[in-house]
């Protein structure tokens, strides 16, 4: 062994603990099960399977239960996976059971610690809150790749009949009403700590808060409960620490995942060439002289021939084609300039001038953009705005931002938004009535 590598076999335990560690402790994996991973050894796969179900629960903030059963973990990862833009067929088609698989498991946890910074965004949403936050966004961020690549990179596998549009309608109706049972949670909650910092203002001894925190109040009424936040703030603690430790040591995980790697290349390799292998054995056994040679040689020639026909028949066809539309192109041209062209223009300077105005309210200079987890803090010096946010996790003192501001944003953003919405409807309705014209005996009334 040489000495780099030997250096690199005593350092990878470390980084794997570290690695293993600094994940929640619901989602905290033995270190040998990566290592057994790396040889596709079965055992591994079950615990592979928790693993990811348990790591994409917490990402996507649903309910962890050890009670699911197997089959639908399995599907729930693959179809978390499938939305994040992951696009390995071989994960797709491993059995329901979890029997097998878990080299590719491995890979694809790699893969969501390198895309989707799993680590950062685990500690960040699983970080203990002693104050009062809310996620405000008043910036207009552009899709993750991710997610635009999912569309692409989505398996043919679990895509089964096509789905009834009434039940994608039930869904939606569904969908509604549980967000209008989320948006009045949300109000009563508002109420509850606007009560809350309304009735301990003053009693903060850090003046740029001014008020207690609903976990600050449920400690001062029930002090025992402070042991167990110590016990959060201790585990937390480590974790962070482990991740101090992994990202020192993470370059020595990236070289053991190429070597991973090298390993299931070489034994792909090493199908490929028995398969060749076993081919030359069985075309080995042909009798040098067949009587049909000569006739299946003569018919090779003949096809050939067929096909070079073919091919010039289909070149002269398509070359008539492409004249043909050309021209017709050329004539659709001129009939808009004489008719439908003032109309089009005028559709696209509108939609030029809407994007503008957005684009123009949004480049305001000196405007105080809100994005991310932020406090939620009582002040009565504006009567404006008696609600203010400032940034969670920063120890000087920064400008708040209102939330009469926030909601002004929203409102403005939303206003603009359904006016893109209204123009994309008309022209919907416009394609749909030039549809209809053509299709004699039917009628369709737009909706």
């Amino acid at each position: 062994m040489r000495p780099l590598e030997r250096r690199r076999s005593a350092v990878l335990p470390a980084a794997v603990g570290a690695l293993c560690r600094a994940l929640p402790p619901r989602a905290r994996p033995a270190p040998d099960t990566l290592r057994r991973a790396k040889f596709d050894r079965p055992q591994a796969s079950l615990d592979f399977w928790k693993l990811l179900y348990t790591l994409l629960k917490h990402v996507h903030r649903g309910k962890w239960t050890e009670s699911d059963a197997i089959d639908n973990q399995i599907g729930f990862v693959k179809a978390a996976l499938w939305y994040h833009g992951y696009g390995r067929p071989a994960l797709y088609g491993l059995p329901r059971d979890g029997s097998a698989g878990s080299r590719e498991l491995l890979l694809a946890f790699s893969w969501l610690l390198h895309r989707l910074s799993l680590l950062e965004q685990l500690l960040a949403r699983n970080r203990v809150q002693t104050g009062d936050e809310t996620s405000a966004c008043t910036c207009e961020d552009d899709l993750p790749t991710s997610q635009k690549s999912a569309t692409d990179t989505a398996p043919e596998h679990g895509l089964e009949d096509r789905v009834d549009v009434r039940y994608l309608q039930w869904l939606s109706g569904r969908l509604r009403l549980q967000w209008r049972s989320l948006h009045a949670q949300h109000q009563e909650q508002s109420k509850l700590l606007h009560k809350i910092h309304l009735l301990t203002r003053g009693s903060h001894m850090d003046q740029n808060l001014g008020h207690f925190s609903v976990t600050e109040m449920d400690l001062i009424r029930q002090p025992e409960s402070c042991k167990q936040l110590l016990q959060l703030l201790e585990s937390e603690t480590m974790q962070l620490e482990a991740f101090l430790e992994w990202k020192q040591l993470e370059p020595v995980y990236w070289q053991w995942m190429e070597t991973v790697l090298d390993s299931m290349a070489e034994e792909g390799n090493t199908c490929e060439s028995q398969d060749a292998h076993v081919e030359n054995s069985r075309l080995a056994k042909v009798p040098p002289c067949c009587p049909w040679a000569d006739s299946l040689t003569g018919q090779i020639e003949r096809l050939s021939r067929d096909l070079m026909t073919l091919h010039d028949h289909l070149h002269q066809l398509v070359t008539h084609r492409r004249a043909a539309w050309c021209e017709k192109v050329k004539t659709r041209k001129g009939e808009l300039q004489k008719e439908g062209f003032p109309t089009t223009a005028r559709k696209i300077q509108e939609s030029v001038e809407l994007k503008l105005l957005d684009l123009t309210h949004l480049c305001v200079p000196n405007k105080n953009k809100a994005h991310g987890s932020c406090r939620l803090v009582f002040r009565s010096k504006h009567p404006a705005s008696k609600r203010g946010f400032t940034r969670s996790g920063s120890k000087e003192p920064v400008s708040a931002v209102s939330a009469t501001e926030v909601i002004r944003e929203l409102q403005m953003r939303e206003a603009s938004l359904k006016r893109e919405l209204k123009q994309l409807q008309e022209e919907c309705r416009q394609r749909l009535d030039e549809i209809a014209e053509g299709l004699d005996g039917v009628i369709c009334i737009s909706p």
